[in-house]
């Protein structure tokens, strides 16, 4: 009996010791109290995973910070605290002397992209953080912690390096226009960043200061999206851009203490949920696309997310039925047996198709809708070795 209750006094103190305070909204923080739970216990698996958590996160600490300051171009503002970046599915006009307007070529990606380094920094950014905050908070080992914030600080804090709350330029056409709402869709890291930022808390590298001015940043960034022309345009999409904008005001909304506005966003999702899905639960927006399944998987995507998040506020999508009764299970089911190759697709999909980009989804409809065959189905894929966060965050 006393050795039972020295473990439940130990793990009460190790779940309360160095991260009392955190908040996360996409990341269910129970999940990782339980994970704590396992390490206590010395569960064999878990104890893996947080081995090669650790191992990537020490990896990490020799990583450069990065910044928007860092590419070697200039927007047209001049300013280079301006976040830009240049739209992926155009490409030069040989028809033209100048090869101006880029012209479309829809799911075939300008390799252009990349000389313009904002976009590959942020994601870069938010694996990162992801991974060193997790390590501290399983860990306890501060080293985690004083790198994440250092990440954080140079990106969004240090008024030398700093990136400006707007995307203006974000996903420019050459010789059409120099921003469009559309690239908003790339900001969905700061999802995984807030997430981040809300398990630092409580570590002594990452203080209350820095967590309200961040809060702050996010704010303001929140605020364009809602008021700007390229906010108001995404707003307004209606396929996946749609999606992955309510992702992002819902969850800025949460991590900067507005849940009114959250909730507001989560109601009026369902909106956008009910134009998107057929009586069988198609997507016919993303179905027109040159990679119909990779869009339909990545919709549902941050539909997932927009449920995960709504669920804050109180607003229930995941049994939400549409004007049409069907919901994101009908959805889901429709799309898996090709996500998993049980059927053949039978739209475009002109890139190879992962099928693992299905596994967290899986994982997260078998806890939501209560049904092992979509764990089953999981097994069967079976990414954890290779998917890390996905095992640590999704996996019983």
């Amino acid at each position: 009996m006393k050795k039972r209750l020295l473990v439940i006094i130990t793990f009460a103190l190790f779940i309360n010791s160095y991260a009392q305070d955190s908040k996360t909204f996409l990341i269910d923080a129970t999940r990782l109290q339980e994970v704590k739970k396992k390490i206590l216990q010395k569960d064999k698996l878990t104890l893996q995973l947080i081995d090669s958590l650790k191992k990537q996160a020490d990896a990490l600490l020799n990583m450069k910070p990065v910044s928007v300051m860092d590419k070697a171009f200039s927007p047209v503002s001049g300013n280079k605290h301006d976040y830009m970046s240049q739209a992926p599915y155009f490409w030069y006009d040989s028809t033209k002397a100048n090869g101006l307007p880029y012209i479309r070529k829809d799911g075939v990606r300008n390799p252009e992209i990349y000389k313009i380094t904002d976009r590959t920094y942020l994601g870069r950014l938010e694996n990162a953080s992801r991974i060193l905050s997790l390590a501290w908070y399983l860990t306890g080992e501060e080293k985690f912690a004083e790198k994440a914030a250092k990440l954080l600080h140079t990106w969004f804090l240090d008024e030398a390096t700093k990136m400006n709350p707007h995307l203006e330029y974000g996903q420019a056409i050459p010789g059409i226009n120099t921003g469009r709402g559309i690239g908003i869709i790339e900001t969905i890291a700061l999802i995984g960043i807030a997430d981040a930022a809300g398990l630092l808390n409580g570590s002594k590298s990452w203080t209350t200061i820095d967590h309200q001015a961040l809060q702050q940043w996010y704010s303001q960034y929140l605020n364009w999206l809602l008021t700007s022309k390229n906010g108001t345009d995404e707003h307004n999409a209606k396929n996946n851009h749609g999606t992955w904008y309510y992702a992002q005001v819902i969850d800025f909304a949460l991590f900067t203490g507005d849940k009114q506005k959250a909730r507001q966003l989560a109601e009026e999702s369902k909106k956008r949920l009910d134009s998107q899905l057929t009586k069988e639960g198609k997507q016919p927006l993303e179905l027109e696309r040159t990679n119909g399944l990779g869009y339909s998987t990545m919709n549902l995507r941050g539909w997932f997310a927009v449920a995960t998040l709504a669920e804050k506020t109180g607003v229930d999508l995941w049994n939400y039925k549409t004007t049409e009764t069907v919901g994101l299970r009908t959805a889901f089911d429709w799309l898996m047996p090709y996500a998993i190759g049980e059927k053949k697709w039978e739209y475009q999909q002109i890139s190879k198709y992962n099928k693992t980009d299905i596994y967290p989804l899986l994982l997260q409809a078998a806890n939501k809708f209560k049904d092992d065959h979509y764990l089953n189905y999981s097994n069967e894929i079976n990414k954890e070795d290779n998917d890390l966060l996905t095992a640590l965050l999704y996996r019983n």
